[in-house]
């Protein structure tokens, strides 16, 4: 278990790649093009300890490489995703010396936001406070009926998350969310924005499999490509967007994949009126 005068070590160490294999608190599965990143640490609800944030920075960083995953699925399992902060590891911080742990966050939390890939979050149970912020960081999120959602940073005397929360749920819901740091349900989460979806307990995976083995089976490019342009075209005035959308739609228009695909299409969907018509 990493200390506090471990973390500029780790944070070093979380510039290099690091085998799959050997993560101790995440496990990862590839099937279909979809890669799935499991937070493993159930004895602390999936706490974020300095290892786990080390293995989560370079997990997303490896993987972002990775020209056989189309897709992510990032979870917590069935059960949990993450309880957040580990609070004993921040207790033996202090202020003058809290710069290396607070960039080991900002790390995972930015090699998850800008993993060039979609990020699906699988969330299963409590996600609070730096467990929430990571479900944040992820471009759709599917929850069950367990799910608890919450920032506790201000109760605890800290800052939260506001951005990009405020984009997700608008600024007035990000605020009172973060300024009374409650913590509510799937329900609501689902009905502010939040959440995409909600599935019964213990079916939430699986779902979310079929979902993301679904979206892999897309052309990479134009997946990658699309969540780039929905990042970038919040810092654009309407006119900017439009030519960008314009100028990235006959990127793709006429190529060889388009005429794949859209003969696959043609030709499904002349073998259903075919069965109709027996």
């Amino acid at each position: 278990m990493a200390t506090c005068k471990n973390y500029s070590r780790l944070t070093t160490a979380a510039n290099q790649k690091i085998n799959f294999m050997k993560f101790k608190y995440l496990n990862l599965d590839t099937e279909q093009k979809v890669t799935t990143i499991t937070i493993n640490r159930p004895e602390k609800g999936n706490s974020l300890s300095p290892d786990v944030l080390i293995e989560l920075h370079s997990a997303f960083e490896s993987i972002a490489k990775d020209a056989e995953t189309n897709v992510i699925i990032f979870t917590g399992g069935e059960k949990y995703f993450s309880a957040g902060f580990d609070l004993s590891e921040i207790r033996k911080l202090e202020k003058v010396s809290n710069e290396s742990y607070t960039e080991l966050f900002h790390k995972a939390y930015r090699a998850v936001l800008f993993c060039e890939q979609p990020v699906i979050c699988a969330i299963g149970g409590a996600a609070i406070a730096g467990g929430f912020d990571l479900t944040m960081m992820s471009d759709i999120r599917y929850a069950s009926t367990r799910a608890k959602f919450g920032q506790r940073e201000v109760p605890l005397a800290l800052t939260p998350i506001m951005d990009p929360l405020w984009r997700i749920v608008g600024l007035g819901v990000a605020k009172e969310l973060a300024l009374t740091g409650r913590i509510y349900g799937a329900e609501e989460a689902e009905k502010i924005g939040y959440v995409s979806k909600i599935f019964p307990d213990g079916e939430l995976l699986k779902n979310v499999i079929e979902i993301a083995r679904e979206m892999a089976s897309y052309d990479r490019s134009c997946l990658v490509e699309t969540k780039r342009l929905s990042n970038q075209l919040l810092h654009q005035d309407l006119d900017s967007s439009m030519r960008i959308q314009e100028w990235l739609f006959r990127t793709y228009i006429g190529s060889e994949e388009n005429h794949l695909r859209i003969d696959a299409l043609q030709k499904s969907l002349a073998e259903m009126r075919q069965k109709k018509s027996k």
